[in-house]
């Protein structure tokens, strides 16, 4: 969390923490931040998990500097069965000098998260050819890359060697890292949050070095669902971000380039340095050295040429940077031994995949869960947190529920842990910062909670909180309207406000525990 410290979040104090840490922290003098301030990641860290840290019922429990490598069950690998739920987990720990140690416990939550392992640029799921060798250093002690963002220093007449093309995630544009992209070329890949986040950053860089090229890659043919629904937008400062981002594209300080399929990294032609051109129309097959080798980005060049497919053809863009911003997945090879479950899709417990599909939700329209649909078939095994959801977005709040019901499951009060709850304003929210109009953003948070609701009339049919647009993957795609007239239909699983697409997905169909129930319908007057 320190890693992205200078990223804002839509949601305020209120759901950011948790009542059970709240218990813990109150007895020990701790200041509550004001409810409805928007926090930034450095202060989650230092105002509220550094102070839960301290509190002696988790500090003497609590290891740092460790990170678990595997987990099994004591004595037995995958395969074997017999009595396999009455053997203790072992959970393997390597400490910072490299020392291992084998712990045994009862039952093992996996809070991991998801930072560590970000997703490839390339096609189908994959690194491109080059991408490797463009996102690392090859000499790290002299070109260490920043604790915070894998950007390492810049070179100087002292230390004259290369920084990676491709940055970690999240750089810190207008702080810490704001002298590597001013005045340069710097490509942003990626269509989430994230990436506008970066966009807007990066405009305010440009301003005060107006040399800064801005360009922004996507695969797909259309950026209107991260444009989001503006106005209609229930939470008006995510609104803002989408509606800041457009004018940015259309004023030309952001070059935007759609349906572009990254297919590898090389330095720029001819091994130039200073090339008079930021685009060419040479393009190396997919087997090329150029592209291809474990040479292809060469660690003495600053530059790079991004290869990418389009639908007028193949285009290479030189420039010096990369910011990737395509999100994460979890890495699961420590879970190897273990009898998982997983959705085939979003590599989340199976329960759990299809109420999180990216092509029908956003992390706001996902329905409270707990335990019942985080199991798996290694008994006392739990993935909760960002990991959970494998590689859509995530709430805090939402995990903080998830460990709830499950701590209630291990605990044997089944009844608590079925009934979960999840206290989210009418909008749901997503992190994001806006760079500019900070105050704004957290008056218009405050305003999302407790203003005065909007004249009812037509809106988007989505699945879950309003938003201003339809979600996922699937939210650029036309959609009814649904008025008060009752020509919409509800699930009788949900609570209002909450309303289903008219024909629901094949895929959401299969959900359990009652979530969706899309042959059973009603209008609004209940007949």
């Amino acid at each position: 969390m320190s890693e992205w410290g200078h990223i804002r979040l839509f949601s305020p104090w209120r759901y950011n923490i948790d009542a059970a840490a709240r218990h813990l922290l109150e007895p020990t003098g701790w200041e509550e931040p004001r409810p409805t301030a928007l926090p930034y990641g450095r202060d989650l860290v230092e105002r509220y998990l550094e102070p839960l840290a301290a509190v002696p019922a988790i500090s003497t429990a609590l290891h740092t500097g460790s990170r678990v490598v595997a987990v099994s069950r004591d004595g037995m690998d995958k395969s074997h069965s017999k009595d396999r739920d009455l053997r203790p987990f072992l959970v393997r720990v390597q400490r910072e000098d490299g020392s291992i140690t084998d712990h045994l416990a009862r039952a093992v939550l996996d809070a991991s998260g998801t930072w560590h392992q970000p997703a490839p640029l390339g096609q189908a799921g994959l690194s491109a050819p080059g991408e490797a060798e463009a996102r690392r250093v090859l000499d790290p002690q002299d070109a260490a890359p920043s604790a915070h963002t894998g950007v390492s220093a810049l070179p100087s007449a002292t230390h004259p060697v290369p920084v990676p093309a491709i940055t970690g995630p999240l750089p810190d544009v207008v702080g810490r890292d704001r002298e590597r992209f001013a005045g340069k070329h710097v490509l942003v890949v990626g269509s989430g949050h994230s990436a506008a986040n970066t966009l807007l950053a990066l405009t305010e860089v440009q301003r005060d070095a107006p040399d800064t090229r801005i360009s922004w890659a996507v695969r797909g043919a259309s950026v209107q669902r991260l444009y989001g629904g503006g106005s209609l937008d229930e939470l008006p400062a995510r609104g803002m971000l989408g509606t800041r981002l457009k004018r940015m594209v259309d004023d030309g300080k952001i070059e935007l380039t759609t349906s572009f399929t990254i297919t590898g990294f090389s330095p720029p032609p001819g091994a130039s340095l200073s090339g008079s051109s930021d685009t060419t129309d040479s393009f190396p097959a997919s087997n090329s050295s150029q592209a291809s080798g474990s040479n292809s980005v060469d660690s003495s060049f600053r530059r790079v040429t991004v290869y990418g497919q389009t639908p007028g053809g193949p285009r290479g863009m030189i420039v010096d940077v990369v910011i990737p911003t395509t999100g994460f997945r979890p890495d699961l090879g420590p879970l190897c031994e273990l009898r998982l479950e997983l959705d085939p899709a979003v590599e989340a417990p199976r329960e759990l995949g299809p109420l999180i599909d990216p092509e029908f939700h956003s992390c706001g329209t996902v329905p409270a869960h707990g335990a019942a649909a985080l199991a798996h078939p290694e008994k006392d095994f739990y993935i909760v947190g960002m990991k959970s959801y494998g590689r859509p977005t995530f709430l805090l709040a939402t995990g903080y529920e998830q460990v709830r019901s499950v701590a209630a499951a291990l605990a044997g009060d089944l009844a608590a842990a079925e009934r979960v709850e999840l206290g989210l304003p009418e909008t749901g929210v997503c992190s994001t910062s806006l760079p500019e109009q900070s105050e704004v953003a957290e008056e218009a948070a405050g305003a999302a909670c407790c203003g005065t609701p909007a004249a009812p009339g037509p809106e988007p049919v989505s699945v879950g909180f309003a938003t201003g647009t339809a979600h996922g993957r699937s939210g650029g795609r036309p959609l009814a309207l649904a008025s008060e007239n009752g020509s919409g239909r509800r699930n009788r699983c949900w609570p209002e406000p909450f309303w289903q697409l008219s024909t629901v997905p094949d895929r959401l169909r299969r959900c359990g525990h009652g979530i969706w129930a899309p042959r059973v319908t009603t209008n609004r007057s209940g007949q």
